[in-house]
């Protein structure tokens, strides 16, 4: 796979609007009947924020808040708990129920996390590779799940090499959300658990009288939410389609830079405060969703992210860099020099509705001290 410098890197925006006509098979249905199993299921809120709607110049903006999932400050628990029980049922089905299980994880923070704490939720072990740029406050809170966490001095490419690794030794079961030729099954779980949170999103704009959404704006590390984005959207298609956009930080933009490229890229990544999304290959899995569904892929800095978070919390909504990515990025596209085009490209218009992720709240991965 080719790698690309920021020196060498093209520009920050990509679009490619025909890509609303492209369709794509559904997740499976039980994903979200699992979910709702589970004690601590609620749907998260969908917060309607007017004053943001009039900033973009659209008619109604919404924040799916995750800032509380499953009893983790993230969305990730939906893909990780899914992927899990999965891949135990098919152990147990296999008669390898006998013996010590360790889920094994490499993770910018949230991931590892949710895979720890059900890997405590079920009695199992997990041991949790982290690498540099992550909170130690983070460190510790997958170290409070009762899992093994070992942080190494190199990249997220590189801890998930050294997860693999270690996935290797008997009892082992990888649960990562990145998927390579050869490991794909169980990142395409984590995938499929991500669906339910769009179905949320579905009834709750139906009970605010608005509709489908005209633009989803979803933050992006190997791509895997939005895969599973793409993958919602794209299998039902009704009337107009949705438009949607990836956002990445700039230093770590590898599907923005695949996208412009043609081909699945990695990138050197450098240090940011999204550090959720400081990935530097995207998901084998994700990219060809990615490629054919996705509108347009923005990047940010950590500047912009954080201005983001701010006036998100004033609204009521704790967002951490990464979760405020999406409503830097649509300010960034709706903003400066070439708005209109971009606007356009996005279909955007003054009785548009704009849906943005807000994937973390403030405490999923503490930023603005060494990592």
């Amino acid at each position: 796979m080719t790698e690309t410098a920021p020196s060498s890197r093209p520009a920050l925006w990509w679009a490619r609007p025909a890509s609303g006509a492209w369709t794509c098979a559904p997740a499976p249905t039980e994903v979200r009947a699992f979910h709702a199993s589970l004690p601590e299921y609620a749907p998260t809120p969908l917060t309607e924020l007017p004053s943001l709607a009039d900033d973009l110049g659209v008619g109604r903006v919404f924040v799916k808040d995750e800032s509380s999932r499953l009893g983790l400050p993230a969305f990730k628990a939906l893909g990780a708990s899914w992927a899990v029980h999965r891949a135990l049922a098919e152990r147990a089905a296999h008669g390898a129920e006998t013996g010590p299980v360790t889920l094994v994880a490499a993770t910018d923070g949230n991931h590892g996390r949710a895979v720890a704490r059900s890997a405590r939720l079920l009695g199992r072990r997990a041991h949790v590779f982290v690498p540099q740029g992550v909170h130690p406050t983070a460190a510790a809170a997958i170290a409070a799940e009762n899992a093994e966490v070992t942080r190494i001095a190199g990249t997220y490419d590189e801890a998930v090499r050294r997860a693999a690794e270690a996935a290797s030794a008997p009892g082992a079961i990888l649960i990562q959300d990145t998927a390579w030729p050869g490991y794909e099954r169980i990142p395409g779980w984590i995938v499929e658990g991500y669906s339910t949170l769009c179905a949320e999103i579905d009834e709750q704009l139906a009970a605010a009288g608005a509709g489908m959404p005209d633009l989803v704006a979803v933050p992006v590390g190997v791509g895997s939410l939005a895969q599973a984005v793409v993958t919602h959207y794209r299998a039902h298609p009704s009337g107009p389609a949705t438009a949607l956009l990836s956002v990445e930080p700039r230093t770590a933009d590898c599907v923005l830079q695949s996208l412009v490229l043609g081909e699945p890229v990695s990138v050197t990544t450098g240090e940011t405060t999204m550090a959720g999304l400081n990935c530097g290959t995207p998901s084998g899995i994700a990219w060809p969703l990615l490629r054919d569904g996705l509108d347009a892929a923005i990047a940010v800095d950590d500047a912009d992210s954080a201005r983001a978070a701010g006036d998100l919390a004033a609204l009521g909504v704790s967002s951490g860099p990464c979760g405020a990515a999406p409503l830097a990025g649509v300010r960034a596209a709706l903003s400066g020099d070439g708005a209109d085009e971009r606007r356009t490209a996005l279909g955007l218009g003054p009785a548009s509705t704009v849906v943005l992720l807000s994937t973390e709240g403030s405490a999923a991965n503490p930023h603005g001290a060494p990592g």
